[in-house]
């Protein structure tokens, strides 16, 4: 078979640096922290007291007040990032083929905040079942695509993909290969989380895997520094219009990159942990390269996973000097989780965002908050700490890994008629 050029066309992000893709990408190049004191709800008796929240968001401007009331928050995401990619991709659905556009969106909790509602309802009255009759429809993560769908009338492919911290990712993947194989035209990806819960914040915070650093939350997300001691919590999302090459180019879209390759595997070693020398990594980024058929001295900059966890970022590290070899101290490498925190299923959405506008921008956005180098991590790589950094950039790669030893890499390039 002939496998079909993909190309990006469009793309929406709502993060905890800004609720447009021009303020993300401003939020990443200027170095801005999300992180601050949690203002969703009462948290001063829990172990982590801030996260990095969307802040001035209004789903009111996407969704109208009477579907909104049917949607979680997670939804609320979905639907106002999907609505800035479709129309940043100038989309016109009266003359397209819909049943040929489908939507695959990544979650790896869903409607966190409205089972912890329901629940409470619950037990705090007087056991006589009172539920929602959206109850359902709001909690299920696949609700999402389904949303989506019905609001623009699309009618090709319509799931979600649930691999906790590489959902997102996974969903780009299915889409890219779709449209390549011939079953869609056109596909809209991403993923979004709303987390920061009560439950959401107690759980991990019982995992002790976020930071505790509750007296400076902006400097909390340390990837790669020594005294790390766990990721922050982060809510938003991100959609990308995915499109065969030529259908864009029959309608004339402007290109931001082409997407050439995805590799997913499994570490088959722990629930939480990753293996610790980065062995499902590895293969991970080695399997996209080889499913872009191209060398690993075509890369020029790397998204990493980098959550600011002990052993995460020091097994990545160790996978991508396996992979890259000396070509590893060519490439810029940095951890926009530094900036929005840990979007859990909607982390490689923003972030393939983050790598496409590095792309289009020939920009690498910086690691912020390093203060002491950690001697398990090469002093040789270059981290691209602190600021911004331009290069050359012809092709980037894009990491994520969730728990149950899931990971999953996307490669983008510049596109080249």
């Amino acid at each position: 078979m002939q496998l079909k050029r993909v190309v990006v066309t469009g793309l929406g992000a709502v993060t905890p640096i800004g609720n447009t893709v021009a303020d993300y990408w401003n939020g990443l190049i200027t170095g801005q922290s999300g992180a601050a004191g949690i203002t969703l709800f009462d948290a001063s008796k829990f172990r982590a007291t801030f996260a990095c929240e969307v802040k001035g968001f209004d789903p009111l401007d996407y969704i109208d007040k009477k579907d909104a009331r049917k949607m979680d928050r997670f939804c609320h995401f979905a639907m106002a990032a999907t609505d800035q990619a479709i129309l940043d991709a100038g989309w016109d659905l009266e003359k397209m083929d819909r049943y040929r556009i489908g939507v695959i969106w990544g979650c790896g909790i869903g409607g966190i905040r409205t089972f912890e509602e329901e629940v409470a309802a619950y037990f705090g009255g007087d056991g006589t079942p009172r539920h929602n009759p959206f109850f359902i429809p709001k909690m299920i993560l696949d609700i999402a695509p389904g949303h989506i769908s019905i609001k623009y009338g699309l009618m090709g492919p319509n799931y979600a993909t649930v691999s906790a911290c590489a959902s997102s990712t996974h969903s780009v993947i299915d889409a890219f290969n779709l449209i390549r194989m011939g079953k869609a035209n056109a596909m809209v990806a991403g993923g979004s989380e709303a987390a920061i819960t009560a439950s959401g914040i107690g759980g991990f915070a019982a995992m002790r895997a976020m930071s505790e650093r509750n007296d400076d939350p902006a400097t909390a997300s340390r990837p790669f520094d020594l005294d790390r001691d766990g990721f922050v919590l982060g809510e938003g999302g991100a959609a990308i219009i995915l499109e065969e090459l030529e259908h864009a180019q029959a309608r004339g879209a402007k290109i931001y990159a082409e997407l050439v390759g995805g590799g997913m595997t499994a570490d088959a070693y722990h629930i939480t942990a990753p293996h610790p020398e980065g062995n499902g990594a590895l293969r991970a980024m080695s399997t996209a390269l080889e499913d872009a058929e191209m060398q690993p001295d075509a890369i020029d900059y790397i998204n990493v996973h980098g959550t600011s966890t002990p052993l995460g970022d020091v097994s990545e590290v160790k996978a991508i000097l396996d992979v890259f070899g000396e070509h590893a101290y060519k490439l810029n490498i940095s951890s926009t989780k530094s900036m929005t925190g840990h979007l859990l299923g909607a982390a490689g959405g923003i972030e393939a965002v983050a790598t496409i506008m590095a792309i289009a921008n020939q920009t690498v956005p910086p690691t912020i908050n390093h203060f002491t180098d950690d001697p398990a991590i090469d002093p040789r790589l270059n981290l691209t700490f602190h600021k911004p950094q331009q290069r050359t950039i012809r092709a980037a790669l894009s990491n994520t890994f969730g728990f149950g030893g899931k990971n999953a890499s996307v490669i983008f390039k510049q596109y080249v008629d």
